[in-house]
């Protein structure tokens, strides 16, 4: 399998953590995220993550980095090395060509920011040209309820996000924006099934605030 995504069960943890925690900044025991990311590392060998802001940097890696960059994906062409995008309600969205790979985590600033066409243009530079793209499993629609001044910001730049709760307050629909915007740049989107925050099988943010991360994993 070359790419997949992460949930709760499976792993090592215990507290307010379930099992599968992938991340280092959460607060969790490092010697259970640590057999964790040894378990993934069974999986798909060799992994990079990154050190996610909620910013635009994509970062070209070919081995593992001696530092974890601070970026918001990560692009590779080496088949020995997966890659790894965190998330605990934002979207992790995966890209794929006939030469690269990439992981790349797209919140509400991301998808304002352009993490993802900015993704999608480096990787043409860098030579692929059929790319096409899977989104896992994030907070939905319904969900993410905003004020009506950032719901209507950013719907002003991403109109399919506009969205209500069940109750009609303001909410935002960031996958189904993000797919509109890739379309924008020929990028077929699957979407995996499934709200971070209705589905407890998730790590959710918004449900939890204290909470570990799953994630989206790639790999050429």
């Amino acid at each position: 399998m070359d790419s997949f995504f992460t949930n709760r069960h499976g792993g090592f943890s215990h507290g307010d953590y379930s099992s599968w925690n992938l991340a280092s900044h959460v607060g969790d025991d490092p010697t259970d995220v640590e057999l964790n990311r040894a378990k993934l590392r069974e999986q798909v060998g060799n992994f990079a993550v990154m050190s996610q802001v909620h910013g635009d940097t994509v970062v070209v890696v070919d081995q593992v980095p001696a530092e974890v960059p601070v970026a918001d994906a990560l692009i590779t062409g080496n088949s020995e090395l997966a890659l790894v995008v965190m998330v605990a309600d934002c979207i992790p969205l995966l890209l794929r060509s006939e030469s690269l790979v990439a992981a790349v985590h797209v919140g509400r600033a991301g998808l304002m920011n352009s993490i993802a066409l900015k993704t999608v243009a480096k990787i043409r530079e860098l030579g692929a040209t059929h790319i096409s793209g899977s989104i896992g499993p994030a907070i939905c629609g319904s969900c993410y309820e905003v004020p009506q001044e950032l719901h209507d910001q950013v719907i002003a730049v991403h109109p399919l996000a506009s969205s209500k709760t069940s109750i009609g307050t303001p909410a935002l629909d960031l996958p189904r924006a993000l797919v509109a915007a890739l379309e924008t740049v020929d990028v077929p989107v699957v979407i995996s099934a499934g709200c971070t925050l209705e589905d407890d099988v998730y790590f959710s943010y918004r449900r939890n605030q204290v909470t570990g991360r799953q994630a989206g994993v790639i790999k050429l």
